[in-house]
């Protein structure tokens, strides 16, 4: 399959499980109907839940609330007319339905620094500077074939391209901002693409699973 060629750590399909009688009773779901999903990650299955301990406060940099502005200044809600932003419920949808059929790529945007820290189980790490079109057109021809888009008379074919969803670090970072930006530059369409501007910050926030690569 494309999806498993290239520069991934992370990514596999998905196994949404309905509420059944004789499992695990979660007090924190991620909606009242979805306690979990399993993710298989490169033949691993890593199991998306929230946290149960009703106690649990972040620790990490993530509990942080200010930082120098510039750069880390508040993304818009809708950085790029055009491009949807989405929460958490939907990203577990994408997760589900889009992920699960080869159709849909979650992309983390961060650097490589950021993106071993931890990271939204089934994910592909694509830093932003690899997509700028201006610097890394070496990179590109490696990396937008895995998003389905193809090279036809020297032009970039994007009929094929997979839905993407974009993410960062949260609202006061721009990678994914920046990522989506090149993207469209490219000529990936917009309908294509969408933000999750919660990021990893959000994520954690809501006790999400967190996956880290294996050092």
């Amino acid at each position: 399959m494309i999806l498993k060629k290239l520069l991934v750590l992370c990514m596999g399909s998905i196994l949404t499980m309905p509420v059944l009688a004789n499992q695990k009773e979660y007090k924190v779901k991620i909606t009242p109907t979805i306690p979990y999903i399993d993710v298989d990650v490169m033949g691993d299955v890593v199991r998306v839940e929230r946290i149960q301990d009703l106690e649990n406060k972040l620790t990490n940099s993530y509990a942080k609330t200010s930082r120098p502005c510039p750069p880390f200044c508040v993304q818009p809600f809708t950085p790029i007319k055009g491009i949807k932003t989405i929460g958490e419920v939907e990203l577990s949808e994408f997760l589900k339905n889009e992920v699960n059929n080869n159709t849909g790529v979650i992309v983390d945007a961060r650097l490589p620094k950021w993106y071993s820290q931890g990271t939204i189980p089934g994910a592909i790490n694509i830093p932003f500077p690899i997509l700028n079109p201006n610097k890394s057109k070496e990179y590109l021809e490696q990396v937008l074939p895995i998003l389905g888009v193809e090279k036809k008379d020297g032009k970039w074919d994007f009929s094929k391209a997979q839905k993407l969803v974009i993410f960062d670090n949260g609202p006061w970072c721009q990678q994914g901002t920046m990522a989506m930006k090149h993207l469209v530059k490219i000529g990936y369409p917009k309908d294509k693409i969408k933000y999750y501007r919660g990021g990893m910050q959000y994520w954690q926030i809501l006790g999400l699973t967190v996956l880290k690569q294996n050092k």
